[in-house]
C-alpha cells in the first residue's frame, strides 16, 4: 500500500475586521501574498485585502486509504477555523476541496516520461 497525497483548499471571507486587524493584516499582506502560495503540512493562508476580504488556506496531508481524505479536510477545516479564531479574526462561509494526487490527470511531461519507461 503506498501513501496518497491530499492537497486541501479552505476558503472563507473575513467578517466585520475592526480597523486595528484590518491595520494586522495588511502588515503580514507580503507574507500572505498569492504568489507565494503553497501547499503546506501547516497550512498557507493567502489574502488580498485591498481587493477582497476572501482569503485561501492551502494544506498538504496524507492517508493510506482513498477515504482519508476525508478526515484530512476536517483536519484543515479545524485548523484553519483555529488559526483564524485563535487570533480574534471572525469568518464566514468556510468552505473546502480536496484533491487526492494519485488520482489527478498526468500533465504532458509526465505523460511523456511514462511513455518512455522501459516496461
Amino acid at each position: 500500500m503506498s501513501t496518497r497525497t491530499f492537497r486541501i483548499t479552505v476558503r472563507g471571507v473575513f467578517d466585520g475586521l475592526d480597523a486595528g486587524q484590518r491595520a494586522e493584516l495588511l502588515a503580514e499582506a507580503a507574507e500572505h501574498d498569492v504568489l507565494r502560495a503553497a501547499f503546506t503540512l501547516k497550512g498557507h493562508l493567502s489574502y488580498d485585502l485591498a481587493a477582497r476580504s476572501a482569503f485561501t488556506f492551502r494544506f498538504a496531508d496524507s492517508g493510506d486509504a482513498e477515504e482519508d481524505i476525508l478526515e484530512a479536510t476536517e483536519r484543515a477545516e479545524e485548523a484553519a477555523a483555529s488559526w483564524l479564531t485563535g487570533r480574534g479574526y471572525a469568518y464566514k462561509n468556510l468552505r473546502s476541496s480536496a484533491e487526492d494526487l494519485s488520482q489527478a490527470p498526468l500533465g504532458k511531461r509526465q505523460r511523456r516520461a511514462a511513455a518512455q519507461k522501459p516496461a
